[in-house]
């Protein structure tokens, strides 16, 4: 089986095993430009081509004016056009000011949140477009890019600095719009997926962000990495943990 066939297999089975897309779904992907997403885009159009379920794909991709890293919108462009994907680009900003530190004062954050790092905000700033957008446009579901990887790293941050055994599901339910959160990737590993944007020359972002290594995640990242070697089968006893505890799909 190749690589390719693999992730396919393994996203296919994602989205049977919990029960992601349904009948005349309308699905908006968060489309970052980095290769999860580009990967999640391009496997959920390939889908799309199959009759059942009939389900329909947009993509959005939002750039932070005030956060100093660019991605290439043309790139993003001619990639959503070659898949036959409208894409829609919006311009956002996370603040009035920002400091070296990375932290950001602003009025557009949660009330009980007036201090808050720029890794949150401009995170934040992102999911509120994507729900303005998925409900301008009808959308039933928004679909993100997280790799088992990245569930199991939240799960390990969250117990660490949370206290409290949770993640980011597979399947998240709204409780205060009609709009369901879906990561189809859940069951693809971050490895692989490194390998096949390379084999298919997706381009990176032109400049990374300059607060993405300086967080709780990359501790987890660590932390993970070093329970891999102590146990090789430590990421299938960590997401059997998850799936016993019902942590994967909430209504």
């Amino acid at each position: 089986m190749t690589l390719e066939e693999r992730l396919w297999k393994t996203f296919n089975k994602a989205l049977g095993q919990y029960q992601l897309i349904d009948e005349d779904d309308k699905i908006l992907v968060g489309l970052s430009g980095g290769k999860d997403s580009l990967l999640l885009l391009e496997f959920l159009a390939r889908r799309s081509k199959v009759h059942v379920p009939h389900f329909t794909v947009e993509a959005l991709h939002v750039r932070m004016e005030n956060i100093h890293y660019e991605t290439d919108t043309t790139y993003l462009q001619s990639f959503c056009d070659r898949l036959g994907v409208p894409l829609h680009v919006i311009t956002a900003s996370i603040a009035s000011s920002s400091s070296l530190a990375g932290e950001v004062t602003t009025p557009d954050a949660s009330p009980s949140s007036k201090q808050k790092p720029a890794c949150f905000l401009c995170s934040w700033q992102r999911r509120k477009q994507l729900f303005n957008l998925a409900q301008e446009l009808g959308c039933t579901k928004i679909a993100l890019g997280h790799h088992q990887d990245d569930l199991i790293h939240t799960a390990l941050m969250n117990l660490t600095f949370q206290g409290q055994f949770s993640t980011m599901p597979a399947k998240l339910k709204m409780k205060k719009m009609p709009l369901t959160i879906i990561r189809p990737l859940c069951l693809c590993q971050e490895a692989d997926i490194r390998q096949y944007a390379e084999q298919q020359g997706y381009e990176k972002q032109l400049k990374l962000c300059p607060y993405e290594k300086d967080t709780n995640r990359t501790t987890a990242e660590a932390l993970f990495l070093q329970m891999e070697q102590m146990n090789k089968e430590a990421r299938y006893s960590l997401w059997h943990a998850l799936e016993s505890a019902d942590k994967l799909i909430e209504y």
